[in-house]
């Protein structure tokens, strides 16, 4: 998989990129709490644990199966996802529920629900994760949702990855994103990893970037590695998930400088 998607020859012997960094911890790290703060549903109890249950969206419910969702009393706005697989996600809104595809939604949903996310890149983390379906309030935003993703090495934030236009208006995966890297600074670096960078201009420092930063190494405090992903709307910080391989460990930086210098934050050996 890993050369399919790079071109290039995994070295786990001896670890150099970021990415290889990823995938030796992929084979050989199992911190207990992993398996956890991978699930989608579960992960809030870690957060509530922590003292950040201030910081969870509302969820309407959890269920275990598709048919179980109660869509005839849901009134408003809502993002339904699965806990244990990413891309699986849709936006359902009462107000338009006539342009709403049951069928589509039953037969991927359910072909989700039937998928170990093991399988797919061997992120062992996801293989004991009994599949939900979450319904969860619909973030409302006066202009383009950002994520904000916090590259954290050792419990320390060092890059915040901000991602635009990640969801599509059905709320599936945008191929189409566009991303900047930022220093825990907010000062814009001169690189890219597996997104092309947006206006500068579109974005601006966040006024409680700190306490966004305090959050972020709070959850982070008990891993290697991990990308926590909050999101910030009217200075209210809301959490997103916590991600130990992002983009399956194949996301190719722009500069192999850039690449040596965020692995050497990485200490796997």
């Amino acid at each position: 998989m890993y050369k399919a998607a790079t071109g290039e020859k995994l070295n786990l012997d001896n670890p150099i990129t970021f990415n290889e960094k990823l995938w030796w911890l992929k084979i050989n790290y199992r911190h207990p709490l992993m398996t956890q703060c991978s699930d989608k549903v579960k992960v809030r109890d870690y957060i509530e644990d922590i003292g950040l249950g201030h910081i969870l969206n509302d969820i309407e419910g959890v269920y275990s199966k598709v048919d179980d969702i109660p869509f005839d009393n849901l009134e408003g706005k809502f993002f339904i996802k699965c806990n244990h697989v990413s891309g699986t996600n849709v936006v359902y809104d009462s107000n338009k529920k006539h342009n709403f595809d049951h069928i589509d939604f039953k037969k991927r949903f359910n072909l989700a629900l039937s998928k170990n996310y093991y399988q797919q890149s061997r992120e062992w983390n996801y293989k004991n994760i009994k599949p939900k379906i979450i319904v969860e309030k619909f973030i409302e935003t006066e202009s383009e949702l950002l994520d904000y993703r916090f590259f954290c090495f050792h419990g320390e934030a060092k890059l915040i990855f901000v991602d635009i236009n990640t969801a599509a208006d059905n709320g599936s995966h945008n191929p189409y994103a566009k991303r900047n890297i930022y220093d825990k600074y907010f000062k814009l670096q001169n690189f890219t990893v597996g997104r092309e960078n947006f206006d500068e201009s579109l974005v601006t420092k966040p006024k409680n970037l700190e306490k966004m930063i305090e959050y972020a190494e709070l959850i982070a405090q008990p891993f290697i590695f991990c990308r926590v992903d909050l999101y910030n709307i009217k200075n209210e910080i809301k959490f997103g998930e916590i991600t130990f391989y992002p983009g399956g460990g194949t996301q190719q930086f722009s500069s192999e400088e850039a690449d040596l210098m965020v692995s050497s934050w990485l200490e796997v050996l």
